[in-house]
């Protein structure tokens, strides 16, 4: 299998292309003028992939440069869903790389060569972070990027919808199998509301969704990266692979409740959140990254919980009663074409990030990140994240650390599969023929 890395949760949008040639490191750099050491003023920009919190991280860097008025940072933006890793390219071919960059960690690791190495600060920021935090975010046993937040995702659902339908108060805990949702969907069918939506979109279905059916292969990662060897050597089928026919067979049952069936591959985000989010079906298949959407409209419901997606009918079967999580970016600092003092004030200015009250006001408050440090004194505003963590503490979450080392093709190419299925346009024969055709097709990379 080959090694080229990306990790797709939050918007899973990299479209990665082939790698760019090395950069000569210039004295002058072009993401901003340095000051020579002794105190002068310092100016850094900060490409940012997390698009829906753009305006947040501009006043963020506000209130940086109030209380360090030496440094300026200048936010990159970039769109939801479009042309991002394009841009970060772009940048890189005219010498003009942002000094910090919010990125896919299989994108960090694409360009890792164009990173600072970081792994002599590797000691503090395992002082500071919750356990395991770190290691989950080295590359090659290296740290190039900082983690900032921890997400996860499944069956998000409105409570006040929920409990209203069902007629007394939700407990997600009862519905540990298949038949558990399905016997759930119907009640709440019958209740007069629409049971679940799913996004109809390549990164939603193909990585979060179809994702699964790797990870849930096995709690060991190196285990799922041999399975995905093998459907590259076509030596699993995927037809007789139980683990895929229950994520399949549960996309069923899904597929059958969707909110979105007379129309499913509508994609859109900001209309899926506001509908949701106004009690216009029950569940939506999704993350608590969400909250960043949801959390801006009015006149919405207030409480909001996430439940686990059960894969089989078998309650103790791995992934049954767990979410995924992971850390969906990290924070790189430049090292292709960024000077020194750029560099160091760079690092500083992520040490304050995590650490200080207005950085984590920002990240957990004005953001609903849910970060993975301790002594994160500001409480978060994301219900949905507050619901993320219950799991979290719990040891209730499923790894998928295989996500990482899909090929970067992987989401959109299979995801387009996922929505053919999701329309109607295939069977689950024709599906496992164009999921097969894709994987054997790697092996020529």
């Amino acid at each position: 299998m080959k090694k080229t890395r990306i990790l797709a949760l939050t918007a899973c949008v990299a479209v990665v292309l082939s790698s760019l040639g090395g950069c000569k490191k210039d004295s002058k750099s072009q993401s901003g003028t340095a000051s020579n050491g002794n105190g002068g003023n310092v100016s850094l920009t900060f490409f940012n992939t997390s698009a829906e919190v753009n305006t947040q991280f501009s006043d963020l860097f506000k209130t940086y440069h109030e209380s360090h008025p030496n440094v300026t940072i200048t936010l990159i933006p970039t769109p939801i869903g479009g042309q991002q890793i394009e841009q970060f390219q772009s940048l890189l071919a005219s010498k003009k790389p942002a000094t910090i960059a919010n990125l896919d960690i299989g994108t960090i690791y694409m360009y890792k060569d164009k990173f600072l190495d970081l792994t002599e600060d590797k000691s503090y920021y395992e002082s500071i972070a919750q356990e395991g935090a770190i290691d989950a975010a080295l590359l090659d046993d290296k740290l190039i990027g900082i983690p900032y937040t921890v997400q996860g995702y499944g069956l998000l659902y409105n409570k006040r919808v929920v409990n209203k339908a069902l007629g007394e108060t939700f407990d997600p805990s009862t519905i540990k199998t298949r038949d558990d949702l399905a016997a759930l969907f119907k009640k709440i069918q019958d209740a007069g509301v629409p049971p679940v939506m799913i996004h109809g979109a390549n990164w939603s279905v193909g990585a979060h969704y179809l994702g699964l059916a790797y990870a849930l292969q096995s709690k060991n990662v190196e285990d799922d990266r041999k399975f995905v060897g093998d459907l590259e050597k076509g030596t699993v089928d995927l037809s007789k692979n139980t683990v895929f026919n229950n994520v399949m067979d549960t996309f069923d049952l899904m597929k059958q409740y969707n909110y979105r069936k007379n129309d499913p591959l509508v994609g859109d985000y900001a209309k899926d959140a506001s509908d949701f989010a106004t009690g216009k079906c029950a569940f939506f298949f999704m993350g608590d990254w969400i909250w960043s959407q949801i959390g801006t409209l009015k006149d919405i419901d207030k409480e909001y919980g996430v439940m686990p997606v059960p894969f089989s009918n078998n309650a103790s079967d791995y992934g049954n009663s767990e979410i995924p999580v992971s850390e969906p970016k990290l924070w790189a600092i430049d090292n292709s074409n960024s000077t020194p003092e750029q560099q160091a004030a760079a690092k500083e200015f992520i040490k304050w990030c995590l650490t200080s009250k207005e950085g984590q006001t920002a990240l957990v408050e004005k953001m609903g990140f849910n970060m993975p440090y301790k002594n994160v004194s500001v409480k978060s505003t994301n219900p949905v994240s507050a619901s993320t963590s219950e799991y979290i503490n719990a040891g209730k979450t499923i790894n998928i650390g295989i996500i990482t080392y899909l090929p970067s093709d992987y989401y959109t190419q299979t995801g387009n599969s996922m929505l053919k299925y999701l329309a109607g346009k295939i069977d689950r024969a024709g599906l496992v023929q164009e999921l097969t055709t894709y994987w054997k097709s790697q092996t020529a990379h």
